[in-house]
């Protein structure tokens, strides 16, 4: 058994694509753990801007959290009419691109592919955060456990859809099982007096910057809205009627999230809890409602959990945008491709690469990294919902005036959003998205532009038939057969075999490294040459493919309607990695020789045992 099935599992047939997918409490689990979990770290995101005034100024934070739920109930009401319109599957991308146009489609997917990059950094550190707060003898190892959950749900979600969700199932609901005795014990004890009063100590030399700070607030707890996306783009993962599981999911997730986050913000501000380096918010508060017990150690645990496994969401989501764009030619055509588990291994691979690399740069600090976050959120939001309002006043379905209405609010609402997240978040980070936009676009735009010209010089005209049928029982001007050789041995009596079947005019090459070696070469071929002429190269620099590459090109001057064959004796040995212990050199031929015209290369291997 290989490594690669004792880790991902057995292929799956195609016929079982349907079996794979998920449920309403399995989808839950998938699609709603990036939303949950942003409640971990939304709250401390939203106070750090509010405690520059001091903590008089944190009095805001609940009208700040009451118009972030406002914004949360808004959003998924309109992304359920995007699932009824779009019930395989509507994600900002497709919406925006079938009514929008292809520059607006671009840029919601560009954004999205941001998004959930980030998403899974964001959540593996807020997670790590999480034990390390806990456990503070960690910290230094922030990184290095950053990488071990990467690569732990990079592996189980090449498993396939419903074995990661099925997986996730009990973290999910682990953490809002937890995270519901948290707060109903939290208020239980401030009615009965038990959670701290602060003293207001409103700092004056801010007072003229309430309004900035609190616009940064709101934009920073608009964190609490990513992935409220993903079931609308993952419609297509859940069961049949697979448009009614999707909504019904998308329901609940949103009145979770919206319950836990104003829940939290409430008796954070209600104790009196201030963000601190290294301590989390949440820990802070699970530390005065349940002390320093189980309970306590069980959240941090539930935390880390979700929050890691939140970026489940970004895997579900990101092969499948992925796909979805390669399909259009926008992306490479290796991540339309399912792997043996009926998943979109490339895409999953791509999304821990890119990952893994911001997880590096930025030393798996959550807080270097939430401003970059929003803001492709943020355009996705708008381009879907503006999009969608297109799309009701085109088809003008049953109670499309209803539908047009709440998408255009939700378009409006998250555009206002956006504006104040770019705007508050543009120094702190937001530029960096909003410069890689547009770079990425470029990308993708050539990505097609190369696709289309292969295209063009790939098709059959009329032309091309007619010249095909004229010629089709000529052949080449002339076939030259050239076999580069390091000495005589079996594998190239095989090729020398294979080479007079296939032409006359057949040479070996073997390029003078060493003189003694050349002569015991040159004596050996005259004993088991078989006729075929051997031509000594000489190589002043020592290298073993520039003159061989010098004489084929010489060849093709002299037969320019012909073509040259290069064999390549090669032996293969018996296990994979003793290819380790033997140069490349046939592999670097054949990759030269790839990009020369007229020039074809094939292996003649012997296997040995």
């Amino acid at each position: 058994m290989s490594w690669k099935t004792i880790l991902i599992g057995q292929p799956l047939e195609s016929a079982r694509e349907k079996h794979e997918r998920l449920g309403t409490a399995t989808g839950l689990a998938v699609f709603s753990s990036d939303a949950l979990s942003s409640v971990a770290y939304a709250t401390e995101e939203m106070l750090l801007p509010l405690v520059l005034g001091g903590i008089a100024l944190t009095r805001y934070s609940l009208p700040v959290a009451l118009a972030i739920v406002l914004l949360i109930a808004v959003v998924a009401v309109s992304y359920m009419q995007t699932i009824r319109a779009y019930p395989t599957g509507g994600g900002a991308y497709i919406v925006a691109h079938e009514n929008l146009g292809e520059g607006f489609g671009l840029t919601a997917g560009a954004a999205l592919m941001i998004d959930y990059v980030l998403t899974v950094t964001v959540s593996i550190s807020a997670g790590v955060a999480a034990i390390t707060s806990a456990v503070p003898e960690l910290h230094p190892y922030t990184v290095e456990i950053c990488f071990a959950a990467l690569v732990f749900i990079a592996v189980v979600n090449l498993r396939g859809v419903r074995e990661s969700g099925l997986l996730f199932s009990f973290p999910v609901f682990f953490f809002i099982g937890a995270l519901a005795l948290l707060i109903v014990f939290g208020l239980f004890q401030h009615a009965s007096g038990g959670l701290a009063q602060p003293e207001p100590a409103f700092s004056p030399a801010l007072e003229a910057l309430p309004l900035l700070l609190i616009l940064r607030a709101f934009s920073s707890g608009c964190t609490a809205l990513t992935g409220i996306e993903a079931v609308a783009n993952g419609v297509r993962a859940f069961k049949a009627p697979e448009a009614k599981n999707a909504s019904l999911t998308l329901m609940w997730m949103a009145a979770l999230l919206a319950f836990f986050f104003i829940g939290i913000t409430y008796l954070v501000h209600q104790a009196g809890i201030m963000p601190k380096h290294e301590v989390t918010v949440l820990s802070q508060l699970a530390v005065k409602v349940f002390g320093g017990g189980v309970m306590f150690y069980a959240l941090q645990f539930a935390t880390f959990m979700i929050l890691v496994l939140a970026a489940n969401t970004a895997f579900a989501d990101f092969p499948r945008l992925s796909s979805i764009m390669a399909q259009d030619y926008y992306l490479p055509r290796q991540l339309m491709s399912q792997g043996d588990r009926l998943v979109y291994s490339n895409g999953i691979l791509l999304l821990s690469l890119f990952a893994g690399a911001l997880i590096l740069m930025f030393r798996g600090d959550t807080h270097a990294m939430i401003p970059l976050y929003t803001v492709g959120v943020f355009v996705a939001f708008s381009l879907s919902q503006a999009g969608m309002v297109a799309h009701w006043l085109r088809t003008r379905e049953s109670g499309w005036w209803w539908a047009a209405a709440m998408n255009g609010t939700g378009a409006v609402v998250t555009a206002v959003v956006l504006g104040v997240v770019a705007w508050s978040k543009f120094m702190h980070g937001a530029w960096i998205v909003l410069f890689a936009i547009p770079l990425i676009i470029s990308f993708m735009l050539s990505i097609k532009r190369h696709y289309r010209r292969i295209a063009s010089q790939l098709a059959l005209d009329g032309s091309s038939a007619s010249v095909a049928e004229s010629n089709s029982n000529t052949q080449y001007g002339h076939h030259s057969v050239i076999i580069p050789i390091s000495g005589v041995n079996r594998p190239v009596l095989n090729a020398i075999r294979y080479a007079r079947a296939i032409s006359d005019d057949v040479v070996a090459i073997y390029v003078r490294l060493d003189e003694r070696q050349t002569s015991i070469t040159q004596e050996a071929w005259r004993n088991y040459g078989m006729g075929v002429p051997i031509l000594v190269l000489d190589s002043p620099y020592r290298s073993v493919i520039e003159p061989l590459l010098d004489y084929i090109d010489e060849v093709r001057k002299d037969y320019k309607d012909g073509v040259i064959t290069v064999i390549l004796p090669e032996f293969v040995p018996s296990r994979w990695w003793e290819h380790l212990l033997h140069n490349q050199t046939a592999f670097l031929i054949k990759t030269r020789l790839l990009f020369r015209s007229g020039v074809v290369s094939t292996s003649v291997p012997l296997h040995l045992k």
